[in-house]
């Protein structure tokens, strides 16, 4: 197996205490010890999500599956969802709202632009739900997710902080942000395997009584996990090592302080962001609203995209994204999350850069 510096769009190299926390012993998914570290686990998510919203839990899936949960729960045939488009993961939420029957208004802007909050609030005058992307994986912008709350009316806000969880300031109940989804794999420090999720009473007062998927139903979920006391009805096997790996990366952010860990990612980003420019390169996400934590970089002009992305992993065991859609070969995501977030492997993959095409 080759060891690799993992500075792509996720996922990152993990925290030493989630590897060793990967190989604890195996437990049942409904053994007394498993459930108190499933409860801690619950209560640390409370913690980086800052919320107290009793239904906060890892889904069993990736952030995907934690983005098809907040939508097949909260949207029926018929309602209306305001969807900020402005990257790939804002068309996936259009198109999962799509397949449970939602008359979706998409609020477009340029890729690598971050979306106007104005027009998302003036895009319908009573939606169920407005969806935003907070940190858009696929161009590195971040979207303002704050200024939608005292205008969302009786609309439930429902944010993809997959890219943004640990990486920079999350506060769902300071955002009044009802239905929250992340994944385990970007700034959290974790392999990839599960969605922390969260979702506040008002919206549980509000979903789908019966969804369309069995697996991701939060009724039936909340009767295993969350919230997480009392007896426990069984719904699936959940995946203990996975509930370990993320109770230790969860322990290691907050032992080390979240706004410190948060601080470590932004440091990061602006060491990235400075010497990718002193090289003479052109960043791609709209300045203001560039994420520390993934880095969009315009490929050069003459410089062959996969030839070096192949020769940075062939010769210097990193990985770097490459650009999607319709920027494919023209644009490097690299990220620095996690455990990578680390002065010395920004260090190496500009050294590196710096190698390959001699500047």
């Amino acid at each position: 197996m080759t060891d690799r510096v993992l500075m792509g769009p996720g996922p990152c190299n993990p925290y030493p205490e989630v590897v060793e926390a990967l190989g604890r012993p195996m437990l049942g998914h409904l053994d007394p010890d498993f459930v108190a570290i499933l409860d801690e686990t619950c209560e640390r998510l409370r913690m980086v999500f800052r919320t107290r919203n009793p239904m906060t839990f890892p889904v069993s899936g990736t952030g995907s599956a934690g983005m098809e949960a907040a939508f097949v729960n909260t949207v029926g045939p018929g309602d209306v969802v305001v969807v900020g488009v402005n990257g790939l993961f804002g068309e996936r939420m259009c198109d999962v709202a799509s397949r449970c029957g939602a008359d979706v208004v998409r609020i477009e802007a340029e890729w690598g632009r971050a979306l106007d909050p104005a027009r998302l609030l003036e895009a319908h005058p009573a939606p169920k739900v407005i969806a935003v992307v907070h940190a858009e994986t696929s161009t590195g912008v971040r979207n303002d997710i704050e200024a939608l709350d005292a205008g969302k009316g009786d609309a439930l806000l429902l944010v993809d902080c997959v890219t943004s969880l640990g990486g920079i300031p999350v506060e769902i109940d300071g955002w009044g942000v009802d239905i929250v989804y992340s994944g385990t794999q970007k700034c959290l420090g974790v392999p990839p395997g599960l969605a922390p999720f969260s979702m506040s009473d008002r919206a549980r007062e509000r979903r789908v009584a019966k969804p369309q998927s069995w697996y991701l139903d939060l009724g039936m979920l909340a009767d295993y996990t969350g919230p997480a006391t009392g007896a426990r009805k069984y719904h699936h096997t959940a995946p203990v090592s996975m509930i370990f790996a993320l109770h230790a990366g969860l322990g290691t952010i907050l032992d080390e302080g979240l706004e410190a860990a948060q601080a470590r990612h932004a440091e990061c980003g602006r060491l990235l962001h400075d010497g990718l420019q002193k090289m003479g390169f052109e960043l791609f996400a709209e300045e203001g609203h560039r994420l520390p934590e993934l880095t969009t970089v315009w490929v050069p002009d003459g410089v062959d995209d996969a030839d070096v992305r192949r020769t940075l992993l062939e010769r210097f065991g990193i990985e770097i994204g490459g650009g999607v859609g319709a920027y494919a070969g023209r644009v490097w995501r690299i990220g620095c999350m996690g455990h990578t977030a680390r002065r010395r492997n920004v260090t190496l993959l500009l050294a590196a850069l710096s190698d390959i095409l001699g500047r």
